[in-house]
């Protein structure tokens, strides 16, 4: 073998070499990302999880916000990435606990029971105003005495978090908007920062963050604010108002 056929072959076999590495090393990372997020979503692959869904206000029973479809669409693309599957029930029919599998809960409470059950138990530290009425706090939240307004198609809020409770360790995902576009506007903001935030407050983490949608009347939900992380106010009940005084002072003699 002459030294230039020998310089080609060492080159093939370096090539080959290499080639094969960058393959492993991009199919390590790929799918220690992917085993990252499924923990984080705790959607282990061919598992389940719901998809639970409010009701449109001012509508039929049983009628869907446009919104709140394309916020399960978004989450849809993620659990379908996680090799997961989705049962769509309807807020008022679901009966179960939380912890047996994951949820994705999307509304407000005054359009989604499961929202509000989940708000009482896990949450007990946020209001929210569901007066029908309108007014200057229709849909307000009120968090740690901080109290949050919507002006419609100029700023709306929208709480996201990750909860865990129960026996079992799969998460509840809450998209708790003031009007539907907040709650896609949430879902959206979750499947773009869902690294960030397993990064930040771990793959097993509790988190609840709120949002403010900017002028969504001309961005639709794609131009979302981080307002604060409002997790210790959250999920701390709130405050007890001071007892007032029921009993008679004793006249000193």
């Amino acid at each position: 073998m002459d030294d230039n056929l020998r310089e080609i072959v060492l080159g093939v076999l370096a090539a080959g070499v290499t080639t094969s590495l960058g393959w492993f090393g991009r199919t390590y990372l790929w799918r220690r990302r992917l085993h990252r997020t499924q923990r984080f979503f705790g959607l282990p692959s061919h598992s389940e999880c719901l998809l639970v869904v409010g009701r449109k206000a001012s509508a039929g029973e049983g009628a869907v916000s446009r919104d709140d479809v394309f916020a399960l669409l978004e989450l849809s693309a993620l659990i379908k990435d996680c090799g997961a599957h989705a049962q769509v029930l309807s807020h008022d029919t679901v009966r179960q606990g939380f912890g047996e599998r994951t949820e994705f809960c999307i509304g407000g409470p005054a359009s989604n029971r499961r929202a509000a059950a989940h708000l009482h138990s896990l949450l007990p530290g946020v209001q929210v105003n569901t007066d029908a009425e309108p007014g200057p706090d229709q849909a307000s939240f009120t968090i740690g005495g901080e109290r949050h307004r919507m002006e419609k198609g100029s700023v709306e809020h929208v709480l996201l978090a990750r909860l865990t409770a129960g026996e079992g360790a799969h998460p509840v995902f809450l998209a708790c908007g003031q009007r539907a576009v907040a709650n896609q506007a949430a879902a959206r903001y979750l499947a773009r920062h869902h690294a960030r935030l397993a990064r930040k407050y771990g793959v097993n983490g509790t988190f609840c963050l709120l949002l403010r949608v900017v002028n969504s009347q001309a961005y639709g939900p794609d131009v979302v604010e981080l307002v604060a992380d409002v997790t210790q106010a959250a999920t701390s009940p709130p405050a007890s108002p001071p007892a007032s005084g029921g009993g008679r002072r004793r006249a000193r003699s």
